[in-house]
């Protein structure tokens, strides 16, 4: 950054009681901040200083008025939550979109636990808008994208709604051909493994207490997808997770168990799929012969909508840019 484009703008926050929260402990979010959009800042009571490139000021800004918002409508700000500020202001939105992105971020949509779930990206808000609006959904794109984690929150909090009496998660198991006898232990510790993401997204929801009552009466059920064959479920909320490792004989099947009053969320990377050669993902065929049907959504996640961690973000890049090479 050379010093003849160097500039400053000051901020200064209202509210004495919000300014920790912003700053993070130790200092932590303004860290984070220079970090990604090469800028200094300098921090004195409820006062900030930053200095930089005219567009990296810009994006400063951005920044703090979306982390502010959050924190003057109640909300909390975390590591995540900056990431995905930096990630509106980095984005190359016009003004409207970016206005959309800022109240996407601050509006709560899901009681997890011990905190209030909002959409860290627009596409996540589209997301969750789809599943309140859709019978069907596909959540489409790569890994730390919010997936599965955002499904089984909203499903989650419509089952305490009692807008679904049951929820039912669901994954193949190990490969298309959920081939387990191979494998030690009992069916339950067999397929376990395999199920282990879906477990962990229900624990960030649900106390362990609950999970356990939930799981004995079947009000929550987590199985391989074989187990869904020849059952119709009614007023049901079917979670398929990893669909790009389903056949398409298997997606097909569940599809048809969506009964009376039921929904179904289907999640999957096609850039993904453990398949054998030539065999066709049933998620890619369904979203090709679903196209145009009424009550239908497809979301389809990018790179950009990455919010796991940095890391995972320019993993994901660097692999698009391998493959768009190809």
């Amino acid at each position: 950054m050379s010093k003849e484009a160097v500039r400053r703008i000051g901020l200064q926050f209202d509210d004495n009681t919000l300014v920790p929260q912003l700053f993070g402990e130790h200092d932590r979010h303004l860290a984070q901040i220079e970090e990604e959009l090469d800028v200094e800042i300098s921090a004195r009571g409820n006062e900030l200083v930053i200095s930089g490139e005219k567009l990296k000021l810009k994006m400063a800004q951005t920044v703090f008025d979306v982390l502010w918002d959050r924190l003057t409508n109640g909300l909390t700000v975390d590591k995540e939550d900056v990431s995905a500020a930096l990630q509106v202001a980095l984005s190359p939105l016009d003004r409207g979109t970016r206005a959309i992105a800022k109240a996407a971020l601050k509006e709560p949509h899901l009681k997890a636990k011990n905190k209030v779930i909002t959409p860290r990206t627009p596409k996540q808000k589209e997301y969750l808008d789809a599943i309140k609006n859709n019978h069907l959904v596909f959540g489409l794109g790569p890994a730390g994208t919010g997936k599965t984690f955002l499904a089984v929150a909203q499903a989650v909090t419509m089952m305490m709604a009692g807008e679904i009496d049951r929820l039912i998660l669901c994954r193949p198991a190990v490969e298309a051909g959920e081939h387990l006898g191979f494998l030690p232990g009992t069916m339950q510790e067999k397929i376990d493994p395999y199920l282990r993401p879906i477990y962990d997204a229900l624990h960030d929801m649900m106390p362990p207490d609950q999970i356990a009552k939930r799981l004995a009466e079947g009000t929550i059920e987590i199985a391989p997808l074989a187990f869904m064959r020849g059952r119709t479920l009614s007023s049901a909320m079917v979670i398929l997770d990893e669909a790009q490792n389903t056949t398409a004989s298997q997606m097909k099947m569940a599809l048809t168990r969506i009964g009376e009053g039921s929904r179904m969320i289907i999640t999957g990377d096609l850039s993904q799929t453990d398949l054998p050669n030539g065999v066709k993902s049933g998620l890619r065929d369904a979203v090709e012969v679903l196209r145009g049907v009424k009550d239908t959504a497809f979301v389809e996640f990018a790179e950009q909508d990455v919010v796991r961690s940095r890391i995972v973000k320019h993993i994901v890049e660097a692999y698009e840019k391998r493959d768009k090479k190809k």
